[in-house]
């Protein structure tokens, strides 16, 4: 869950599992010497929370085994195409009496705990505001669709407190397991981890992205496309809007969602989390685009500053203060909570998930990217927050 960027050979952000923050809210390297911690308290099992969305509307979810019959999957060999694993969340009636979907699955948490190295039961982990296969809420339209693309070595999970207030506002939000470059668990309890040896670049998480937006067409026009013919929740067929799609993404899922408008016209706006836009993306946006910058500041990364001289549209640029890569996602709330629960100090903390509040970093995630597709893919909302600094956010700056 938590991570540090770096930079691989091919210039890409690289995220590298560093510790088990939803063990003990902490990051190490792989194979260094962990920090000596204060004393725990007393044992005994205690679940992290995720924040409960803000909007009018309950929230369903269900997952979906998909295949890509048009690429070839990187290591399963010749003709074997690429297979995936995605959710859609959406706003849901009837949802209070099914159960809430896990941040990540059993398997796939296991492999992560595994991973970096701290046997955690997974029955500790999150659960999500999503309910499991609820009923979708029709209010007399389709909904609107947004797109999530997850950091290198990350999950679909991984920004989920976006996700679900998004849902909560009456959006569909199709996340995705860029396979290979992820921790995943298929249906037949396959479990696939992020793997060094086949290099995942933007552009094969561009793809998937076009892919699934194939998909959102598909259920849009009453198809299924699990491929286990998986029975979908009441009134998922039909209800998309596939001429109202956005995208957005963290780090390298960044730069794959400007690689994805890029190329596909179908995606109308664009919201880029503190990615490095590396490879350089030079080409010519005119479609609206914001990023939430915090490491790979525009200042900072001559790759950034690039990027932002082809945006045609409207263009944005916030940056709160005292935020890290970390801030913008669930590491922020995840890490805090399990810091305490360690007993480490304020500063063990910070140096993960910086200076931010965790709670403001909260509000600052539900609050921008639900104006930035509001205003862009409904015409409404606090389009005012996208104006400038406000009052009810001191720490969000605007970067000419």
């Amino acid at each position: 869950m938590t991570t540090t960027p770096f930079m691989n050979r091919e210039g890409m952000t690289r995220r590298r599992m560093l510790g088990a923050a939803l063990a003990v809210g902490a990051a190490v390297p792989i194979g260094a010497a962990r920090p000596a911690w204060a004393a725990l308290p007393a044992p005994g099992p205690v679940q992290l929370t995720l924040p409960v969305p803000t909007g009018p509307y309950p929230v369903g979810t269900v997952s979906l085994h998909l295949v890509d019959t048009s690429r070839p999957d990187p290591a399963a060999g010749p003709g074997r195409p690429r297979e995936l694993m995605a959710s859609v969340w959406y706003p849901a009636r009837k949802a209070e009496d099914l159960p809430r979907a896990p941040w990540m699955t059993e398997g796939a948490l296991r492999a992560f705990l595994a991973d970096v190295g701290f046997p955690l039961d997974p029955a500790l982990g999150p659960l999500t505001a999503g309910h499991v296969d609820a009923p979708v809420h029709h209010a007399g339209h389709r909904l609107p669709v947004i797109m999530y693309s997850h950091g290198s070595g990350s999950h679909r999970g991984d920004h989920t407190i976006m996700v679900q207030e998004l849902a909560s506002h009456g959006y569909a939000v199709v996340t995705v397991d860029h396979t290979h470059d992820t921790f995943t668990e298929f249906p037949d309890g396959r479990v696939v981890t992020p793997a060094a040896d086949i290099p995942m670049y933007p552009r094969d998480f561009a793809a998937d992205l076009r892919f699934l937006l194939d998909c959102v067409e598909g259920l849009a026009a009453g198809h299924n496309p699990d491929v286990d013919g998986k029975v979908l929740p009441r009134g998922l067929l039909g209800a998309l809007d596939p001429q109202c799609v956005g995208a957005f993404g963290w780090s390298k899922g960044g730069t794959a969602t400007a690689l994805s408008m890029l190329a596909d016209r179908r995606v109308r706006a664009g919201l880029g989390i503190d990615g490095p836009m590396q490879p350089t993306v030079t080409a010519d946006l005119a479609r609206p685009f914001m990023m939430m910058t915090a490491v790979f500041t525009r200042a900072a990364m001559a790759d950034v500053e690039e990027f932002w001289t082809h945006l045609r549209g409207r263009r944005l640029d916030i940056q709160a203060d005292g935020a890290v890569h970390n801030s913008y996602g669930d590491n922020a709330t995840l890490i805090a909570q399990g810091g305490k629960i360690l007993g480490m100090t304020d500063q063990q903390i910070q140096d993960m998930i910086g200076t931010l509040d965790p709670a403001r970093a909260v509000r600052i995630q539900q609050a921008y990217p639900l104006a930035f597709f509001d205003l862009h893919l409904r015409h409404r909302g606090q389009a005012h927050l996208l104006d400038g600094p406000c009052p009810a956010f001191p720490e969000v700056k605007f970067i000419p």
